[in-house]
């Protein structure tokens, strides 16, 4: 074979060679999903975040034409499901819902079997969800400012409620305490239900309840908001102050609900994800179906920004755990 036709041999090798694989970059976005994709849930069916997660689930499964299974994996505070996500192949076909929970555990147990920012990546913040600060009608505060200033004049009598050590409701409380300098009696109890129920009944004086459940009590005044834990006022009941406008802007407590996925998994896959995640997330009749549960679709944002603000809440969340001492059950 003479030099010409050698040339003419390598160039032509090169062209195929150059089709062969000039797609292989890219190739996981394009070809993903092309078989079912399992989403857990770290806690079991019902709540803000299993509905949430099968709203997404149902959409993404439209988008990509391919099954989208929702694996409820209770248990153990929410690592059960934390664990099993952790454990998955980094191939993008294990995503995970991650909600308060997974940011507070690493600082309340002393083992985990997974690291929240070690063995997990990212994708996007999906939904907030307000939390509120609620007293028992016989309590004589009617403003945030009104129940601190009673609160400091009776340290240690007023008791608050919630569903166990370590909860979202517990750490809210032990904040509160910080922020303010008031004297308030932690009760837990062994599940939420149970907590609302002495709190009706006038056995605890206030909780740290999310505005979805108690919405209803609110309604029939058997029980009186003082004000959302977060900056900004809900949607879901509008008249509610923050705890920012009342005089505690160091306050902010936000239930919030984002996807993230194994370590490992190419960031092909993740922006596939993260786009699509985000355009079901601002579909209006998403938007509606979760502000009748009283979650708000998070605004536009990157794999970083939730990268971010997920070391932000453990940093945060580790300095409530340390100063209460708390623990888990």
């Amino acid at each position: 074979m003479n030099h010409h036709a050698i040339r003419h041999s390598c160039a032509g090798m090169t062209i195929l060679a150059g089709v062969l694989f000039a797609p292989c970059a890219p190739l996981h976005a394009q070809v993903y999903p092309a078989r079912s994709v399992r989403f857990v849930v770290p806690v079991a069916p019902g709540g803000a975040t299993d509905i949430l997660t099968r709203a997404l689930a149902q959409r993404l499964a439209a988008a990509w034409g391919q099954q989208v299974l929702v694996d409820n994996r209770p248990g153990g505070g929410s690592n059960v499901g934390f664990e099993v996500a952790a454990l998955a192949p980094a191939d993008g076909y294990t995503l995970l819902m991650a909600q308060p929970a997974f940011t507070v555990n690493v600082s309340l147990y002393k083992k985990l079997a997974y690291d929240p920012l070690r063995d997990f990546s990212a994708i996007t913040l999906a939904a907030t969800s307000a939390n509120v600060l609620v007293i028992h009608p016989s309590v004589p505060a009617y403003t945030l400012k009104d129940f601190i200033a009673l609160a400091k004049s009776k340290p240690g009598q007023l008791n608050y409620a919630s569903s166990g050590n370590g909860t979202t409701g517990h750490l809210s409380g032990e904040l509160f305490k910080t922020v303010t300098g008031v004297s308030i009696t932690h009760v837990p109890y062994k599940g939420a239900g149970i907590s609302v129920t002495d709190l009706l009944g006038g056995h605890v004086d206030l909780a740290f309840l999310s505005l979805p459940s108690v919405v209803p009590q609110l309604k029939a005044k058997r029980l009186r908001a003082l004000a959302i834990t977060s900056a900004k006022r809900s949607a879901l009941m509008p008249d509610i102050p923050a705890f920012a406008e009342a005089g505690l802007p160091g306050y902010d407590v936000t239930g919030w609900y984002g996807v993230v996925t194994r370590t490992g998994v190419p960031k092909e896959v993740i922006a596939r994800v993260h786009v699509d995640t985000s355009r079901v997330m601002a579909q209006p009749d998403v938007v509606q179906t979760l502000a009748s549960f009283g979650l708000e679709a998070a605004p536009a944002n990157t794999p970083e920004e939730f990268g971010a603000f997920l070391r932000a809440e453990i940093g945060k969340w580790a300095k409530v755990v340390k100063t209460a001492g708390a623990k888990a059950d």
